[in-house]
């Protein structure tokens, strides 16, 4: 029936993250003992105090249509997490709330992309930027890294992929999937090229941003000269576990935020409205509140690198954020593991799912064939029960 369908949805790519998550959960519905390791969602609940927020929203009545953009006291909350966190003064026009960030990405695109217009992508990436790039008629020009570099665009990397058609940049820090982290000087550096092409607008993803062991964090937007031309996308699914929440946002020129306005206006309009006022309770709150968190996700960072670096033929960096590890498995690719033939890193995932009983996710959906992602967003048991079947699986 695909040719009833139009072409737009024929040619747009399924999401590895959430097919791999589906798989998992079909194959337990069938008994088999899997621990999925693929969707990046934390494992601990919200904080009770935001909660509670949303709890006084619903008694409070906040059950009609918000404005399009956000609550004017929820994009104050927004403006003061961006001064207090990110060194950047924003304004209530430069902000708009939306159903997640993964909808302001879209935003984003919509209306900043004609037919044609390059995006540039360091390689990983999120794996919804591709799709959404394409979806708005942009074409993603990749731009690889490796291991050996931490997953890190340089600066030449970044004037080399520079053409007449190029219209954006996108990046994550810390990065999903690799947890790479910029800090200032490296941004510096990145921003010195991007000054030489005021045409050129950088949309820089910090969803993850207090999920950072590095001891510190810069936003690209608060490099002199880059204010103007970054939008920076952010939200509270992932520090303050509120991924069913579904609120994200952007801090933007004011152009590009009434655009976004406009669009979203056609699409879903407001997002939800009590879950608006817990996120003004969330963003509001120091993010020392946040620190139990924090500190469980390094430690099994630590955990979790510690066990790949046990298995022979992984090739393992140190992630400075989020909550994933990104390890290079090439060097099993050619070989025939228990009479299954290891072509690239799909072939891998879908071998340790059937073998292993573990669900990851291949790093061709990030842009980075060599790889796969885990997501170490569970407990340390889990973890340890994990790497073990993993282990022992690519022993054979």
């Amino acid at each position: 029936m695909n040719h009833i369908l139009s072409d737009r949805i024929n040619n747009l790519a399924t999401s590895q993250t959430l097919a791999m998550a589906a798989l998992a959960r079909e194959l337990k519905a069938q008994g088999k003992d899997i621990i999925s390791l693929s969707l990046g969602e934390p494992d601990f609940n919200t904080p009770d105090f935001i909660k509670e927020a949303a709890k006084r929203a619903v008694d409070e009545n906040y059950s009609t249509y918000s404005p399009v953009d956000g609550y004017g006291e929820l994009k104050d909350a927004i403006c003061r997490k961006f001064k207090r966190d990110n060194e950047l003064d924003y304004k209530p026009a430069n902000i708009v709330v939306s159903t997640g960030a993964k909808q302001s990405l879209y935003n984003i695109a919509q209306v900043m992309l004609n037919d044609g217009d390059e995006v540039i992508l360091p390689a990983p990436y999120w794996v919804s930027y591709f799709e959404i790039v394409k979806l708005s008629g942009g074409v993603p020009v990749e731009v690889p890294t490796s291991i050996d570099t931490d997953f890190k665009m340089t600066p030449a990397q970044l004037e080399a992929a520079i053409t007449p058609k190029t219209k954006m940049m996108w990046f994550s820090s810390p990065c999903n999937p690799s947890g790479s982290v910029y800090n200032r000087e490296e941004l510096t550096a990145l921003a010195a090229v991007l000054e030489k092409y005021p045409n050129i607008y950088v949309v820089a993803d910090e969803i993850y941003e207090h999920i950072n062991f590095s001891g510190t964090f810069c936003s690209i937007a608060s490099i002199p000269g880059m204010f103007d031309k970054t939008i920076t996308v952010n939200g509270v699914a992932k520090a303050f576990a509120m991924t069913g929440y579904r609120i994200g946002y952007i801090g933007a020129p004011e152009f590009i935020a009434k655009a976004c306005t406009k669009i979203q206006g056609q699409v879903t309009s407001g997002a939800n409205s009590p879950a608006q006022r817990a996120t003004i309770t969330a963003v509001d709150s120091d993010p020392s509140v946040l620190k139990h968190m924090v500190d469980a996700f390094h430690s099994r960072r630590d955990l979790v690198v510690g066990l790949l670096k046990e298995i022979p033929g992984v090739k393992i960096n140190v992630p400075e954020g989020a909550f994933y590890v990104f390890p290079d498995v090439s060097s099993f690719f050619g070989k025939t593991l228990r009479g299954t033939e290891i072509k690239n890193a799909m072939d891998l995932s879908m071998y340790l799912l059937a073998e292993a009983n573990v669900a990851t996710v291949t790093g061709d959906a990030f842009g980075n064939p060599d790889c796969i992602r885990f997501s170490y967003a569970t407990s340390d048991d889990i973890l340890k029960e994990a790497l073990k079947r993993i282990k022992d699986a690519l022993a054979a």
